[in-house]
């Protein structure tokens, strides 16, 4: 991680909101990012209410999931934190992995529904078409639809979620990973409220290099490439950019972009040389490239 933590013994474990019920994704990476300290999950049903509980309370920590390898970006998370005021402090990549489970003691053959958030089923296509009896129901969460079928305790009906999950509400998994690509990752981004950072946190530059920043340009020829020229010049990798609408402007957009470097001294100089060409440019976060989980084969949890 890109921060290290000066606590005292008596500080209170951290609590970190998450998108999704107990046993989710976010859950998850949240636990692999703060692998060497103890937290108390909050989870939030949406992500509205994830910002909404982190800014209602500015010591809470928060996990938001901004990209999937397969489904692309999650572009209103970008809003959510650039209007948030939050300061991103790192990131995890965690392999995604889909488990078919049920109540103990069935069977493939048992099963006549599945129910979990669409992007589930759509990821696990290629093995339901073999399962074209199964009728395959949307819900709001992967691990809610776990504890749903537990809380109920309902025969024949399966849900998709992790192995976290399966755990947590006493269901068995009929079926390991059938999600239809196994290169599957979604990128987690941490975030906390920027006085804490300043306060609670020593930053050292010498483990920084990565950035994430939003800026916003005229709209003129070569604009853009401008700025791409610059940061190429001081060596920074553009590993990731993202154009969002600016609302009542129209043909006018917000670039996020994610920046990686060697040198944080000259990472700072690409900022001094862009932002004379640019509107409204914020830094949102300063960390540690993340880590990629991955198990023993090859993979690891689900999304």
């Amino acid at each position: 991680m890109g921060f290290f933590l000066i606590q005292n013994a008596d500080m209170n474990k951290k609590r970190v909101a998450i998108q999704g019920g107990s046993g989710c994704n976010h859950e998850i990476a949240a636990r692999a990012y703060f692998e060497d300290e103890e937290i108390e999950v909050i989870p939030c049903l949406t992500f509205q209410e994830l910002f909404d509980t982190l800014h209602n309370d500015r010591s809470i920590y928060g996990i938001v999931a901004i990209e999937n390898t397969l489904a692309g970006s999650l572009l209103s998370n970008y809003t959510f934190i650039r209007e948030s005021n939050l300061k991103i402090i790192g990131e995890y990549k965690l392999r995604i992995k889909h488990n078919l489970m049920a109540l103990p003691g069935q069977t493939i053959d048992d099963i006549k529904e599945v129910q979990s958030h669409p992007m589930a089923l759509a990821q696990t296509e290629a093995f339901f078409k073999e399962h074209r009896e199964i009728k395959l129901i949307a819900s709001e969460d992967t691990a809610l639809s776990a504890k749903h079928i537990a809380d109920n305790k309902l025969n024949g009906v399966a849900g998709i979620a992790s192995e976290l999950a399966a755990h947590l509400y006493n269901l068995e998994i009929i079926k390991h990973g059938i999600e239809t690509n196994k290169k599957n990752f979604t990128r987690f981004l941490i975030v906390t409220d920027k006085a804490k950072t300043e306060v609670d946190e020593l930053l050292e530059e010498d483990r920084i290099n990565k950035s994430s920043i939003v800026f916003s340009l005229a709209h003129e020829e070569g604009s853009l490439s401008k700025i791409l020229t610059i940061l190429t010049f001081y060596n920074i990798n553009l590993s990731k950019i993202q154009s969002l609408p600016i609302i009542g402007h129209e043909w006018e957009y917000m670039f996020y972009a994610d920046l990686v470097f060697n040198s944080y001294t000259r990472y700072l100089q690409s900022l001094d040389a862009i932002r004379p060409l640019c509107s409204n440019l914020k830094t949102m976060g300063e960390y540690e490239k993340g880590r990629q989980s991955y198990e023993p084969n090859g993979v690891s949890s689900e999304l």
